[in-house]
């Protein structure tokens, strides 16, 4: 069902983009646009994961400079049966991470040092299966173009109206359209894209619980960094509000205009899943390793902390 809402989403977005190119330049303008979008959704599929990495200033990491941190990733990449992806680290006190890449043969996942020292091994975990998650789902893929197309309306509606805007020959009904949809159609692409966005986001919350084991402890890291991202500044988002939909929890604005789904939302759904499952398994460490647990004020280091001593 949400495979076929993202299908269903998708097209509408591409028939949406394909609308405003024709009302703006008729059969030719709506070839025009589809063939520059086209040439975007191109650039972006073979280079999205380097914009995105070179963007946070993300280093690699293997299992020499990081150890635990890499080994944790790797059994959850066995778990959930994929390709182990590349690991990168963001030398950021900002909670977050986030996956990226064209297919699971080209993916990588990144976490900044922040979530790292902020959370248990269990929660990070979790976070790295929702990560992960997003891989199996191709919601890399799946977003990456729909931030695409959503960018050409908002290029082709701002073209629109410098170069057509002014132009009255046509009479009153053309004026009128364009103006329609270069008003409308920018925020209808934004809708579609939240629509979208939130949809994937509960689906790698699931793919995580699955993945990990322990749906509550993927729950304790959302709740633990929501409480923190408001406090902390990430300077990627505030030079490039987009990267937002990159994040497992984003920077708060109103749930509206949100390109995830509150958060509040999201635990209660884990909490229905972990209803279903039983006892988490242990991941990779024994029980008695140090672990930071869950109920640990945010300033202990986790045992996966690259910085700990």
């Amino acid at each position: 069902m949400s495979g076929m809402k993202t299908v269903m989403l998708l097209s509408a977005l591409t028939a949406l983009f394909m609308a405003l190119g024709y009302t703006l330049g008729g059969s030719g303008g709506a070839v025009i646009a589809l063939l520059v979008a086209a040439g975007m959704n191109l650039f972006t599929f073979w280079n999205a994961d380097r914009i995105v990495l070179s963007m946070h200033n993300a280093r690699e990491v293997d299992a020499g400079s990081a150890p635990e941190f890499h080994s944790l990733v790797a059994e959850l990449a066995r778990r959930a049966k994929l390709p182990m992806p590349r690991v990168y680290l963001i030398d950021e006190p900002h909670p977050n991470a986030f996956a990226t890449g064209r297919d699971p043969e080209h993916a990588a996942v990144a976490a900044t040092t922040g979530l790292l020292s902020m959370l248990s091994r269990e929660e990070i975990a979790g976070v790295m299966a929702h990560e992960l998650g997003h891989i199996r789902n191709r919601d890399t893929l799946i977003m990456t173009m729909v931030a695409t197309i959503a960018g050409a309306i908002s290029m082709l509606a701002n073209f629109g109206l410098f170069f057509r805007g002014g132009h009255h020959e046509n009479g009153n009904g053309n004026i009128a359209a364009t103006l329609l949809a270069v008003i409308v159609a920018p925020f209808a692409a934004m809708i579609v894209q939240m629509a979208i966005s939130r949809t994937r986001e509960y689906g790698a919350d699931a793919a995580g619980a699955e993945i990990s084991g322990n749906p509550r402890a993927l729950a304790s890291a959302l709740a633990k960094i929501s409480g923190r991202v408001e406090m902390i500044p990430n300077p990627v988002a505030q030079r490039n509000p987009a990267a937002a939909q990159l994040y497992i929890v984003p920077v708060h604005v109103s749930e509206l205009f949100s390109t995830h789904p509150a958060t509040e939302k999201r635990i209660a759904a884990l909490e229905d899943i972990a209803q279903d499952m039983g006892p988490p398994p242990v991941m990779g460490a024994p029980r008695t390793s140090a672990l930071s647990p869950v109920t640990a004020p945010p300033r202990r280091r986790s045992a996966l902390d690259p910085n700990r001593r």
